[in-house]
């Protein structure tokens, strides 16, 4: 290998051990799930779906997304899954160019609320080609059911979107499908920060209301990075087909997409509705620490909160991200409801515990993050007794290699 490549492979495993992983929309994956990824599949092209290729050869990569297509659909209760889209983003351009004309309205959370770039943003191909209008949060920061439809009922868009980078609530997915059918809108659910949660079931499964479900297979399903879309309408299924090949993408990841069904297999599992609980039970006690020790943090139902470190330490979100990097501790900046701060900048700091929960950090262990933060940005301690503190912590944990 490459001197400089197998240099830097070695410093990230380093990196990952060493550090408090806190990016909410990041994860670890089991041995199981790296190998698939970088197995020989990668070799092998395949336009095209299962029994209906442009190449030949293809008889056991027909097997392998014939079963993460079985998975995906046995794990979230779908009639129809396509896994070819190689990212969320991907998977959000493949549902609107299957569902919507250029210049339909899509009514979505805005980003600094907690939406995506997909969603809307001006510097995504989402506001570009489509109308674009927003739906707020409530005064107490959470989806205001009411309001919403009002601004439904004015702007009567094509497809309503649900599903967030950084709402730390659960969603009524029952009542927007009935204010989706009220306006004659699609109701497009983007699961992708919570798919594990729903996998899990902590969380409730968007199916049964949703004409058409996206999703990452990171974040908290635990698999590789890659995306999925979820649909139980068979036209809209042919559509998806249709916009994923020939129309947005070409020859399939199929390493990718066996890493895929083993992480869903996984998410099959005991073990993983285990996991997923402990997620749950994890960052509402770091949130709960954090608020314990006087910080201003948002609530939660999920596996990520917002902490607030204007108001809190008198640091913005990007200085507090860069000088927790220098501690060993990752997370990233983000826009808060309200915010007076640009993107680049931000008021907080989002904060998630899915990916130390998976090297095995518990509930004390959970507290404990918040602690730590909560003293180096308070000042109480210095830089030195910080990274010892995280060493400490770390070293309990599971060694990524070894999941």
């Amino acid at each position: 290998m490459d001197k400089i490549l197998s240099d830097a492979l070695t410093k990230e495993t380093k990196r990952q051990n060493e550090c408090l992983e806190l990016i909410a929309s990041e994860n670890f994956v089991s041995k199981e799930v790296r190998e698939l990824a970088g197995s020989v599949l990668t070799n092998k092209y395949a336009e095209g779906y299962p029994e209906r290729r442009y190449y030949g050869g293809c008889e056991n990569i027909d097997t392998i997304e014939n079963r993460a297509i079985e998975l995906a659909c046995l794990l979230f209760d779908a009639k129809y899954a396509n896994v070819q889209p190689h990212s969320g983003s991907s998977a959000n351009m493949i549902a609107y160019y299957a569902l919507l004309e250029p210049g339909d309205k899509i009514l979505s959370l805005a980003l600094d609320e907690g939406g995506h770039l997909t969603h809307g943003s001006p510097v995504s191909f989402s506001s570009r080609y489509y109308q674009i209008a927003h739906y707020h949060l409530g005064k107490d920061e959470k989806l205001d059911y009411e309001a919403l439809r009002e601004v439904a009922l004015v702007e009567k868009p094509k497809l309503l979107l649900a599903g967030f980078s950084s709402y730390p609530y659960k969603t009524d997915y029952k009542k927007l499908k009935a204010i989706a059918d009220e306006v004659g809108a699609y109701f497009m659910v983007d699961m992708a920060h919570i798919a594990g949660l729903i996998a899990g079931g902590v969380h409730e499964n968007p199916m049964p209301y949703a004409d058409i479900v996206t999703s990452t297979t990171h974040k908290t399903l635990r698999g590789p990075r890659g995306g999925l879309i979820l649909t139980n309408d068979e036209e809209i299924a042919k559509k998806i087909n249709k916009a994923t090949f020939p129309a947005l993408q070409g020859g399939p990841l199929e390493h990718i997409i066996a890493a895929k069904a083993e992480c869903f297999y996984e998410a099959t599992l005991p073990s993983f509705k285990e996991y997923v609980k402990q997620v749950v039970i994890n960052t509402k006690a770091c949130a709960n620490e954090f608020a314990r020790l006087g910080a201003k943090v948002s609530g939660t139902d999920t596996h990520l909160f917002l902490l607030n470190t204007k108001a809190s330490y008198q640091v913005s979100g990007a200085e507090a991200e860069k000088v927790l990097e220098s501690v060993n501790i990752t997370l990233n900046k983000n826009m808060l409801p309200n915010d007076t701060e640009r993107p680049s900048v931000t008021s907080g700091v989002r904060i998630g515990l899915a990916a130390l929960t998976t090297r095995g950090l518990d509930e004390e262990g959970a507290k404990e993050v918040a602690r730590i933060i909560h003293e180096f940005l308070n000042k109480k301690v210095d830089a030195m007794a910080t990274l010892n503190d995280v060493q400490t912590l770390s070293h309990k944990l599971i060694d990524v290699t070894n999941l």
